[in-house]
């Protein structure tokens, strides 16, 4: 009896195997970051400081807390990533008039000067993850991995 994969599929002891999701999600994962570092070269921000400016940005106000919320980040890789933002004077933060515990984050005039090369680079980052897919097939993709996310985080916890 021969088996089939209607996708990509590896041997295990002779079996046909489909390859892992979580393998193709870190692969997508690895090459995203690494392209975002190729086009970061001469920009002088890492990886996680580009997001966290461009969701800054996006998102003007925005808590610590929501903006490592809108990056699926923990809190602490959220907190290096703006603290540094918030060294090179790129961001501010300013007190909530309705919160004072909470902090607001807004960019700067010196990141505004900066900014527009970076939106262009998000937003051609952002495409090119979805490029070719349709719009069915990218809503489809968001759902299925935050059902992953969700199967993921039920096991350890988020």
């Amino acid at each position: 009896m021969q088996d089939r994969c209607n996708s990509k599929c590896f041997r295990v002891c002779g079996w046909a195997v489909k390859e892992p999701v979580g393998l193709l999600i870190a692969a997508a994962r690895r090459r995203m970051k690494r392209a975002v570092t190729e086009r970061l070269r001469g920009h002088g921000l890492t990886a996680q400081q580009f997001w966290a400016l461009i969701n800054i940005d996006e998102a003007d106000g925005s808590s610590l807390g929501e903006i490592a919320e809108r990056l699926r980040m923990d809190a602490p890789a959220a907190s290096r990533a703006v603290t540094q933002l918030l060294r090179r004077k790129l961001v501010r933060a300013e007190g909530d008039s309705s919160d004072r515990r909470r902090l607001r984050l807004r960019v700067t005039a010196a990141a505004r000067s900066k900014l527009p090369p970076l939106r262009l680079l998000a937003a051609e980052l952002r495409g090119a993850a979805v490029h070719g897919l349709t719009a069915h097939e990218e809503d489809a993709l968001r759902m299925l991995l935050r059902k992953i996310i969700a199967n993921l985080d039920a096991m350890v916890g988020p």
